[in-house]
């Protein structure tokens, strides 16, 4: 069938097709792969959908078949190129499940509250942006109520378990999101994170949580919990495609007020000598086996070569306290005013208490927590722009469900000990699976980087998911080899540099200091010459394409954050100059070239293949180098 055939009705026969165990554990690429080789079609979403479990409450409400039809035929009207639908479509039938405090036209957003029943007119900004990708909504899912905890047990609709041992809970309050994904039921999903509920889920179910830069998603259609602070957040079972569709959400949204422009300035990875922090204390909060579990990935970390230094917590425990127990949580007031005014009987007793906290604090109160989360992030981001990242345990300890009922307030702030502080100190974070601890239950760490840091974050997150080779949530899936492509940033030029500027030459901090960092190094194609130029200090060679008696010449590929281009551009002295280099492979990079005039005077030294040798032979006139 014709993949753009749409028009057919999904049909429900009552027999159990057992899609979900064909397809449990499938990440995008598998999705896109059955697709584009007619392993499946785009109709079979209905028996897939038909599988799942009414009674599961990781669900609040699961799309009906006339709901899936319908996104299908939105696709087919809004197809104009059947042959490459592919391309228009990248998520071309790919199911996805959506928090229940996010608009999607046609369902009800809940916010797990029962006496909100009027379904949504319009798709929040980022389900519009999925729609038009392809991507079809099977669902939307539990949550603490009004995204208030992160426990996964504050819901009129029941707690969501733990998709590893049902006596835990799952985390929050992005519960349903994460353990749809983590169970296999669809490839991602969204959740949000304003304490650090797009990431304790994820700890808890051994899957990815990326939260964004606050700005980085337009928040357009979701109800807010802390407007100044909300992030919608990404699940997924693998790095890449939590990548792949973050950079298809990140466009800015004139219509959210908080939504920001990427600035462009941030390195696309981590430096070659990775660097980071962690605490100078932890608390486990008397959870031994999460502590030996968090050791155990710092002796992972090490075995990266990185370099983990201690450094002094305060600032970042301060300003954790204030978003729960102090007047930061007047935000949550604002935000649910009109029904604690009418509707008080509505609330979970925890959530209704948390929010009410909010009206013993004065304008006075507000503004004096304002200055002081100033204070706190400043000295936060000062702190982290000497290391790659900040590790830390995604949380110290997880408790039960009983366990919950018991202290829900005070369990509750321990998983936020170390998430809390991230949106007000305007930082990016990924959580990761770490492995497991001693009684089978996943454990997770999550790196912490300034904004905008989030292709440095998933840069590294894709390398340590593919070290330690874990299975893909609670499926029995495994990382594939096709699923570790390392994309290229948007939001960076690639530099082919042959000279002063390569790794340890005099001009290399060119780079460096702007942020930039080495991909990897290769040749040109073998249509260009090398020449030293005459009276160039530091000594600087010429690259200039050469057609008829070309050689391939060793090169750099360094990424350069786009703001910071420019900057680089002008130090360019003349007779060089930026222009396209084409590379052994077939790809074309920003490189080194050569005005003819600069090359009047100048040695040709292609044949020793590349600055380096040039450099050996140029220092000991006795070493013989060959090419």
């Amino acid at each position: 069938m014709n993949p753009a055939n749409v028009t057919q009705t999904c049909i429900q026969d009552g027999i159990q097709t057992m899609y979900l165990e064909k397809m449990s554990g499938w990440t995008i690429s598998d999705w896109q792969r059955a697709y584009q080789t007619g392993e499946i079609n785009i109709e079979k979403l209905c028996d897939l959908v038909s599988d799942f479990d009414p009674q599961d409450n990781a669900w609040i409400s699961i799309a009906t078949a006339e709901q899936i039809k319908q996104q299908i035929e939105d696709l087919q009207v809004d197809t104009h190129d059947i042959e490459n639908i592919y391309k228009q479509f990248p998520l071309y039938g790919i199911p996805f499940a959506v928090k229940d405090n996010i608009d999607v036209k046609g369902f009800v957003s809940t916010a797990a509250c029962k006496i909100i029943s009027h379904p949504a007119q319009q798709d929040a900004a980022l389900v519009q942006l999925l729609k038009n990708a392809g991507a079809v909504v099977v669902g939307k899912t539990n949550l603490d109520q009004f995204a208030t905890g992160l426990v996964g047990t504050r819901s009129p609709y029941g707690a969501v378990k733990n998709s590893f041992n049902s006596n835990y809970v799952s985390g929050g309050s992005s519960s349903g999101s994460a353990s749809v994904v983590a169970r296999g039921l669809v490839p991602f999903s969204l959740g949000t994170d304003t304490a650090g509920s797009g990431r304790v889920p994820a700890g808890f179910n051994n899957i990815v949580g990326l939260k964004p830069t606050k700005g980085r998603f337009s928040n357009h259609g979701l109800l807010p919990a802390c407007k100044t602070v909300d992030c919608i957040s990404i699940f997924a079972l693998t790095v890449v495609d939590a990548e792949y569709v973050a950079n298809l959400l990140e466009k800015y949204d004139a219509r959210d007020s908080y939504s920001r422009k990427n600035p462009k300035t941030a390195p696309a990875r981590f430096t070659s000598k990775l660097n980071f922090a962690i605490p100078d204390t932890l608390n486990f909060f008397g959870d031994r086996q999460s502590e030996q579990a968090f050791s155990q990935a710092l002796k992972l970390l090490e075995s990266f070569q990185a370099s983990i230094t201690e450094i002094d917590f305060t600032a970042f425990e301060k300003l954790a306290v204030q978003l729960y127990q102090g007047p930061w949580v007047a935000e949550r007031t604002v935000a649910l005013e009109g029904f604690i005014e009418h509707n008080p009987e509505a609330f979970d007793q925890t959530v209704l208490e948390i929010v009410k906290q909010g009206y013993q604090y004065t304008a006075i109160d507000a503004y004096n927590a304002e200055y002081l989360k100033q204070d706190l992030a400043r000295e936060i981001q000062e702190k982290l722009a000497q290391f790659d990242a900040l590790i830390v345990p995604t949380s110290p300890t997880i408790y039960t469900i009983d366990e919950m009922k018991i202290e829900p307030i005070k369990f509750n702030s321990h998983f936020g000990t170390y998430t809390n502080f991230t949106n007000l100190a305007d930082l990016s974070a990924l959580a990761l699976p770490a492995g497991f601890r001693e009684d089978g239950l996943p454990f997770g760490i999550t790196l912490i980087a300034p904004a905008w840091h989030d292709a440095a974050l998933v840069h590294f997150g894709k390398l340590w998911q593919r070290y330690l080779d874990l299975k893909l949530g609670a499926t029995q899936a495994k990382l594939k080899s096709a699923q570790l492509d390392l994309a290229r940033s948007d939001h960076h030029i690639r530099v082919a540099v042959v000279g002063a500027h390569l790794t340890g030459m005099p001009l290399n901090f060119q780079l460096t200091s702007r942020d930039a960092v080495h991909i990897e190094t290769t040749k040109t194609a073998s249509k260009y010459s090398l020449y030293a130029l005459n009276g160039t200090v530091p000594p600087k060679p010429g690259l200039a394409r050469n057609e008829a008696e070309g050689n391939a010449i060793i090169v750099e590929l360094w990424d350069i954050p786009t703001a910071r281009f420019g900057e680089f551009v002008a130090e360019i002295p003349t007779p060089l100059g930026m222009g396209n280099v084409e590379l052994e492979d077939g790809r074309w990079v920003k490189g080194f070239i050569c005005e003819p005039y600069g090359l009047e005077d100048a040695e040709n030294i292609s044949h020793l293949g590349g600055w380096r040798a040039y450099i050996q032979q140029r220092n000991n006139p006795a070493l013989v180098v060959s090419n």
